[in-house]
């Protein structure tokens, strides 16, 4: 077959529908579901596809005495049944993260052995789900996320942090529901899939130590309130006497999303090869290494021959300043600068998104880029790389059409990444 535009951009949008239909939560759901309990259900959860998750176990478990609570971003709730949905601010909690980690510690309390608690977690649920450790308070909790999402920690830092600062987080969740059994249904957005770092791990034991916190801290020059100084002084927030009878289910995750996408490349000629689901970095590094395996590959036919496609998953990165006034998240800041890389080369086209379908703070999933996209945007006014040293590529794939905009799609299993070599 022969690679044209249209073509190459019409694969490239499916792979990216192929992985988030992988992570529906009603069609992977059901078939991960424990044997019924002999008491109660409770359901509790959080994360931007909490509410779909809900939705489809209350469909799944008609027959259930079950109840309970889970929260969800802004715009992403929908109808569950039975179980109640509220919706609260994400990435920077507000007073609804509150309220929501309260009813939860709430709903789970005075349980006994036979009653079971289904936890519904996903990405998203760190900033949904808040709990100020000892005097901290709602807003010195915003402070903190601020500073984390503006430093350039991993997302696997930024969690190590606020367990230590958490009433709920780091497997606290499931020592107030003891002696009940809880069991986690997972769907994960982070690199390695790790169950005690999505969401920042409310029901799984938290294998962080306060030296570490207080490492990262130290490391990215982290300006924390002064509360929140006191806790990770003191050895972090208190945990409860009290063990855990906890499960963790995976039912989807980014490796899976990979393998979905990987299926519609061969589907359509293009021999997949997958570099891994746990990319991370700086998103403009990202994008200027993989612009070097692109091109490698398009002209030497190293570490693959054309026609394919370079598949990748994970989190990247961007380091802002405090005064950045730019628009763009991850996903279009690595592309803006794998354009700038492969320099118009022809047979390269890429695609970038997340799952979830908003990059960063944006209404965009990510974007498309392709042989003329940078003279593109030259021909709209756009000065590529002075874009990207002011962190604005959504104003500059915006500016010539190119963001993929989905809506929120309901679940989240991180990003995608697709490099089509023709």
């Amino acid at each position: 077959m022969k690679w044209d535009d249209k073509s190459a951009r019409d694969v490239l949008l499916r792979m990216f529908e192929a992985a988030v239909a992988s992570a529906n939560p009603a069609a992977v759901l059901a078939s991960n579901l424990p044997q019924r309990p002999k008491g109660r259900c409770v359901v509790v959860g959080a994360g931007k596809a909490s509410a779909a998750m809900a939705a489809a176990l209350d469909a799944a478990w008609g027959d259930v005495d079950m109840d309970g609570i889970v929260v969800t971003r802004y715009g992403h709730a929908v109808p569950a049944g039975r179980i109640e949905i509220i919706e609260a601010s994400h990435p920077v909690p507000d007073e609804m993260s509150l309220e929501a980690a309260e009813r939860i510690l709430l709903a789970v309390s005075g349980l006994g052995p036979d009653d079971m608690v289904i936890a519904l977690i996903s990405g998203g649920g760190s900033s949904l789900l808040v709990s100020p450790a000892c005097t901290m308070t709602l807003e010195d909790k915003k402070a903190v996320n601020k500073a984390l999402l503006a430093s350039g920690a991993t997302i696997g830092e930024m969690n190590t942090v606020r367990k230590q600062l958490s009433g709920i987080k780091g497997g606290r969740l499931a020592q107030q529901a003891y002696p009940a059994q809880v069991v986690t249904l997972l769907i994960s957005d982070v690199p390695g899939d790790d169950p005690s770092e999505i969401a920042s791990g409310p029901t799984v034991a938290n294998g962080t130590t306060i030296e570490e916190a207080n490492e990262i801290v130290a490391r990215y020059r982290l300006d924390l309130p002064q509360s929140a100084k006191l806790v990770l002084a003191h050895g972090g927030a208190p945990s409860s006497s009290h063990s855990m009878r906890s499960e963790v289910r995976m039912i989807a995750s980014p490796s899976m999303a990979l393998e979905a996408a990987a299926k519609v490349a061969l589907e359509a000629g293009l021999q997949p090869l997958v570099l891994g689901d746990a990319l991370q970095g700086e998103a403009k590094d990202v994008g200027t290494v993989l612009a070097g395996i692109a091109t490698s590959a398009r002209t030497r036919g190293l570490p693959i021959a054309g026609p394919a496609v370079l598949l990748s998953g994970g989190e990247t990165t961007v380091s802002l300043p405090a005064d950045n006034r730019g628009r763009g998240g991850r996903n279009t800041e690595f592309l803006l600068s794998l354009a700038l890389g492969i320099s118009g080369q022809e047979g390269i086209w890429a695609m970038a998104g997340d799952t979830d379908g908003i990059d960063g703070i944006e209404n965009a999933a990510g974007a498309i880029i392709g042989p003329d996209s940078l003279a593109r945007m030259r021909a709209a006014g756009v000065d590529a790389r002075a874009a990207l040293s002011k962190h604005d590529s959504f104003s500059a794939f915006s500016a010539v059409g190119d963001l993929i905009v989905t809506g929120p799609t309901l679940t989240n299993v991180n990003d995608i990444r697709a490099i089509l070599i023709g």
